[in-house]
């Protein structure tokens, strides 16, 4: 994990991890958004056909940082199963990866708009939103009440920046003093520029901690293209 990046949202630190997790040391919660498992077999039925081992490769990125932060809790941001027959489609071999995962953990499973109705048979428990400590963990941003934090996903930020005469795009966590998006974990998952239309309003003064290939870098919102 990234041990010299913490953000802090209503004095809770978290942890960015390269792999576009999140954890939370004070609570022992590993957190992870937009997994999107299965979402190249549901390409492949519309006659998109990719290399169909986008869930395998997810589980076992998921498993590594599970093993390395060893977390009392898991909890997933929604959208973690790409379509409400997602499950079906689930190879037997991933299926128990996946079961093998939630067993080593307390696992919440947030809801998303591409999974309302998650599977019952993987391990955990199904809620729309929870809280962690003062921190609101929801599937997408929403307006904030006065004294409210939150954690998201759903929108998979990237950020660009110009370095050395060359422009450099990443997936991101983007966050300001009361809000925090996160990046999408799926492997087939496509990334939205944090200057689009999207993001508008939601943020204040923000930075965003760009996933690298050997570490996460903090920039501030003004460096962002």
């Amino acid at each position: 994990m990234s041990r010299s990046h913490r953000i802090t949202l209503s004095g809770v630190d978290f942890i960015p991890d390269l792999s576009g997790a999140l954890f939370a040391p004070e609570f022992g919660a590993l957190l992870v958004a937009d997994l999107h498992l299965e979402k190249g077999t549901s390409l492949a039925r519309r006659g998109v056909h990719l290399p169909p081992y986008d869930t395998r490769e997810s589980l076992l990125q998921l498993q590594a940082v599970v093993g390395s932060t060893q977390p009392r809790r898991l909890i997933f941001l929604g959208d973690s199963f790409h379509d409400g027959a997602a499950r079906e489609r689930i190879d037997a071999s991933d299926l128990a990866l996946l079961r093998a995962i939630t067993a080593r953990a307390e696992t919440v499973w947030i809801t998303g708009n591409h999974d309302p109705e998650p599977p019952e048979d993987v391990g955990g428990i199904i809620i729309e939103e929870m809280a962690l400590g003062p921190v609101t963990l929801r599937h997408q941003p929403k307006a904030l009440r006065e004294v409210e934090a939150e954690i998201s996903g759903h929108l998979h930020p990237a950020a660009a920046i110009q370095a050395r005469g060359q422009r450099i795009r990443r997936r991101c966590f983007i966050a300001d003093a009361r809000r925090l998006i996160m990046p999408a974990f799926g492997s087939y998952t496509g990334a939205l520029s944090v200057r689009s239309e999207a993001f508008e309003g939601l943020f204040g003064d923000f930075h965003v901690w760009m996933i690298g290939d050997k570490a996460v870098h903090r920039f501030p919102a003004a460096q962002v293209r």
